[in-house]
């Protein structure tokens, strides 16, 4: 006759659940901040009343392995052998959770007929009533002894439902000679509701459920009987915690429709959405209450506001740029839609005269100023538009500029992998540079396609991304036409289940049609060299030159400065090794040629290799990368440092 176990199904569950932590009040003598404690010895801890110390042995009757070291980590009398309990009741109800802990192991381990017996002097903790009084005076002396028992692996699987869906056990890998042990099969009895809930039916019901450990065959017999019920819509919104913010906003925002069938991951996008808003420090979606009269499940909306105007600055300095200074003030939430407002300036080059230590020389600082509006929700839940006026005066390597420009355009979420942006740039600009002074004045159309298939932003692990741009352009002041395109694509593979060792690369591949080079303005030109783009020479630095001389009618101080390109190919290959945890040392190659034909010139690739470190962080790597030019041009140095947030690419 099968042996059943009684009561295996609620240990089954209970071991799933972790030890409870004893910890004590801190001291009035103790200063803690952030969860650390500061000036605090040995006589600041809370006293234990009544102490009695005690020794613990643990014996297995038979060896087997690993099995010894389960139950050392599950013990919480091994654990705490070296605090006193409070008292020989302390003791006595420690010991008797502890042998739960420990039996709890045993089904961890697929063995369900093993015996834990704990004996406190000499007495089995089964027989001894709680006001069981031992000797204290000494070491109280604890025995823990093992039975291991057999091993068992799963045997008869009955999953059944009394209406759709049908579940196969196999799909949770609950198959006859499979393994046993209670974590693994807990966690598939929870896949399976998990599954249920996502076809709609969130008010699923146990009808029946056994589970008998067979000793005569070594094997777990599991019976499940679920009622998975009907298809539930959702039903209306509601919104709990806003002050400033529009109720009726956010419910719209939160975007799920009246009528739409339930689903887990329609609360968790619209959670995700919600908070992507920046305007409230927490959110929580939910369904509210079960389902209403007419069979809609309603949806509950909790938030809490967080502050809605900001400001910041910040200063940098190197000895080759000069100085910076920057500001900015923000308001999040201008008219109770989540709108926002950021005005930002910057200056940047105060007291620099030279581009590089090698570079032109150049004059005066460089500053920006800009003013962005935002308002989410304009074409539904998932779009923002987006607004700016941006002024700005800048003098890279290959020319200045100083630009007044105004974009209107809208970002769209097709899903959490695709987006598309559109809008309409008007910008007007005067450009010096070699050939002298022009002005033009731009109207284009910006237009993007991502697809973002990373497991993470700042440090992807696996997945790809990839990214098209096109930007067709009209310059009015001297009616020239001319478009713009690029291709960018990133991949990352992980060679082992703690990403320790990443492989990512990337390439980018770029044209512009419809023009002349001499005709396209110059930020609008291809350029490469420098950090996102060949690590090791200067930015702006690969691709055709301008003479290295002046020639009548020309501006001598633009001798030998790149021109840009109308095509450009880019490659970087890195690998990421971790060192510990939070650390990573990161060989790369990086390769790039621009030219001024309409397709790239590989007869002129550069070349540029290194070495980076990486500090992981709770906000994405801290990175800084040393890059050397294996064929320097006269602008380029020995190395290049490279410093920021998030990987390279």
């Amino acid at each position: 006759m099968p042996l059943r176990r009684t009561g295996i199904v609620l240990t089954l569950m209970a071991s799933t659940m972790c030890s409870a932590l004893l910890a004590g009040t801190p001291s009035a003598h103790a200063f803690e901040l952030f969860g650390f404690k500061f000036f605090e010895g040995e006589d600041d801890s809370e006293p234990v009343l009544d102490p009695v110390n005690y020794s613990v042995t643990l014996t297995l009757t038979q060896p087997v392995d690993g099995l010894e070291d389960a139950m050392e980590a599950a013990s919480t009398l091994i654990a705490d052998e070296d605090e006193p309990v409070s008292g020989s009741l302390g003791l006595l109800a420690k010991a008797r959770n502890d042998r739960k802990r420990l039996v709890a192991a045993l089904y961890e381990n697929s063995r369900y007929d093993g015996i834990v017996t704990i004996r406190i002097e000499g007495q089995d903790i089964a027989t001894l009533p709680p006001d069981t009084a031992f000797n204290t005076a000494g070491t109280v002396p604890v025995t823990i002894t093992v039975e291991p028992g057999q091993l068992y692996k799963v045997g008869r699987v009955a999953i059944t439902t009394d209406g759709p869906p049908v579940v196969d056990p196999a799909d949770y890998e609950l198959t006859r000679g499979s393994s046993a042990d209670s974590t693994r099969i807990l966690s598939a009895q929870n896949r399976i509701y998990r599954d249920i809930e996502d076809t709609g039916r969130p008010f699923s019901a146990v009808t029946h459920r056994d589970v008998i450990a067979d000793s005569a065959r070594g094997e777990l017999d599991y019976e499940l009987s679920l009622s998975p019920g009907q298809r539930v819509p959702f039903g209306v919104t509601s919104v709990k915690g806003t002050q400033a913010v529009r109720p009726g906003f956010v419910a719209y925002m939160a975007g799920i429709r009246p009528g739409t069938v339930y689903s887990r991951q329609e609360l968790a996008d619209a959670r995700e959405r919600l908070s992507k808003l920046n305007v409230f420090s927490s959110v929580n979606v939910r369904p509210d209450n079960g389902q209403v009269a007419d069979g809609t499940l309603p949806v509950m909306v909790e938030v809490a506001e967080r502050p809605f105007r900001v400001f910041g600055a910040g200063a940098t300095f190197s000895n080759t740029d000069g100085a910076g200074v920057n500001a900015y003030w923000q308001h999040r939430n201008l008219f109770g839609g989540a709108e926002s407002l950021r005005i930002e300036g910057a200056v940047t080059r105060i007291g620099a005269n030279e581009i590089s230590n090698t570079g032109r020389e150049t004059d005066g600082f460089d500053y920006r100023g800009s003013a962005v509006f935002r308002k989410p929700g304009v074409l539904g839940p998932d779009s923002v538009y987006i607004g700016s006026l941006t002024a700005l005066r800048e003098q890279p390597l290959a020319y200045d500029r100083a630009s007044v420009a105004g974009y209107s355009g809208v970002e769209y979420r097709i899903d959490k992998q695709q987006s598309v942006t559109a809008g309409i740039l008007i910008e007007y600009e005067e450009i010096k540079d070699y050939l002298g002074t022009e002005d033009f004045l731009i109207g284009s159309i910006p237009l993007s396609y991502t697809y973002d298939a990373r497991d993470n932003e700042l440090n992807p692990t696996s997945g790809y991304m990839l990214k098209a741009t096109a930007e067709p352009s009209y310059d009015a002041l001297n009616s020239v036409p001319f478009f713009k395109a690029r291709g960018d694509a990133s991949a990352y593979l992980s060679f082992d289940e703690n990403d320790r060792f990443v492989a990512a690369g990337r390439v980018a591949y770029g044209t512009i049609l419809g023009a002349d080079l001499e005709d396209v303005p110059n930020d609008r030109r291809f350029f490469a060299g420098g950090g996102g783009s060949v690590r090791g020479y200067v930015y702006q630095s690969i691709g055709p030159y301008f003479p290295s001389f002046a020639l009548p009618g020309t501006n001598p101080d633009f001798v030998d400065t790149p021109t840009g390109g109308l095509s450009l190919f880019e490659a970087s290959l890195e690998l990421r090794i971790g060192i510990t945890e939070t650390i990573q040392i990161v060989p790369f190659v990086d390769g790039g040629t621009v030219s001024d034909d309409l397709f790239p010139d590989f007869g002129e690739f550069k070349i540029g290799a290194g070495v980076g470190a990486r500090y992981l962080t709770s906000f994405g790597p801290i990175r800084v990368d040393v890059g050397i030019p294996l064929d320097p041009g006269p602008r380029d140095g020995d190395f290049q440092i490279y410093a920021g947030i998030g990987q390279s690419f």
